[in-house]
């Protein structure tokens, strides 16, 4: 796809206000709300940056946690993402104290399993559920697919998938999905073989960021596919949790506008501090397409630094494999 085309895509996401869901609450801020775009083809709306799950349980104190999730559904965020192992499950406890009192209401809540058999992942869904006091996700998504081996594993007889269908027949995940941060021949396989066994994925989380362009690009070779598809993008690590910051060569604005700038559904990212909340609405809330001349400059500050690999330690290292540090956790 061309740039042209990708704008083009970003745009057909995009939701006029006057069809958004549920106005913002009246007491809390006269700020505008926080754009939504449309969830690929599950004619869902979601906030179009999402808080991500693991920052959110990093906190000392579990009040400020709750707070920072609140705050962020009652500021138009409602797209809340998690996983199974977050912070040894804090993160998924905290987030279902966070959602009582009628928040859970407010929130498209996701969450993540490791577990490869149906057992294991059955297992995950059910305790999931529980941690986060509800009986059921909007979506679902299996976590890490970055060995060769994870898509035939998670589909073959008695799989992960079979948990996770199992799951939404039963009420308990509403969409399915699936995230992965290694490879876009990883991404690329599963979806082949998903589409060999006649299922299809709902959303897809991946990198996306002003490096991944020069270097093993899932926005080049993975993106369009899912645009072309139908199927909803999850954008994750925008500022490379937090390495390309560490690089110097862009700014935390200038990483969420140029994912915002993507045919994507939802742009997740860390939000572990007011500050870090606010970073993130006011990117939403002031969100204009890049031009086809700044994603160009954004791209030419980055490339040298970007050529190898060494600021997207999820592609060139171990550091962000949860499930290579745990292997248990795959059943």
């Amino acid at each position: 796809m061309t740039r042209k085309e990708f704008l083009a895509a970003t745009l057909s996401l995009m939701v006029a206000p006057t069809v958004l869901g549920a106005p913002p609450p009246k007491a809390k801020s006269k700020s505008p709300t926080v754009p939504r775009r449309k969830l690929g083809r599950t004619g869902q709306e979601v906030s179009c940056v999402g808080l991500g799950g693991f920052h959110i349980g990093k906190q000392k104190d579990e009040a400020e946690s709750l707070a920072l999730i609140r705050g962020a559904l009652d500021q138009g965020i409602n797209f809340l993402d998690n996983c199974w192992d977050y912070n040894d499950g804090k993160s998924e406890e905290r987030m279902g104290k966070a959602l009582r009192d009628g928040y859970r209401a407010k929130a498209f809540l996701m969450t993540k399993l490791d577990g490869r058999d149906k057992k294991t992942a059955a297992k995950q869904i059910d305790e999931s559920l529980q941690r986060l006091q509800t009986d059921h996700v909007d979506l679902l998504q299996l976590h890490e697919v970055i060995r060769d081996t994870d898509p035939d594993r998670a589909f073959a007889e008695g799989g992960a998938i079979e948990a996770m269908k199992d799951a939404q027949k039963a009420g308990k995940a509403r969409f399915l999905g699936f995230t992965g941060h290694k490879s876009p021949d990883l991404h690329l396989k599963m979806l082949e073989t998903a589409k060999q066994h006649g299922f299809r994925f709902d959303t897809v989380q991946l990198p996306l960021n002003v490096m991944d362009a020069h270097f093993n690009s899932f926005e080049k070779r993975v993106l369009p596919v899912l645009v072309k598809e139908g199927i909803g993008v999850l954008a994750m690590k925008s500022m490379g949790d937090p390495f390309i910051l560490d690089s110097k060569t862009v700014t935390a604005p200038e990483c969420l506008r140029y994912n915002l700038s993507l045919p994507v559904s939802v742009v997740i990212t860390g939000i572990d501090s007011q500050e870090r909340l606010q970073q993130a609405l006011t990117a939403a809330r002031t969100f204009k397409p890049l031009t086809e001349k700044e994603v160009q400059a954004l791209l030419a500050k980055t490339k040298d630094a970007a050529r190898d690999g060494a600021f997207e330690k999820y592609k060139t290292s171990h550091h962000f494999d949860g499930t290579v540090q745990n292997p248990q956790w795959l059943g």
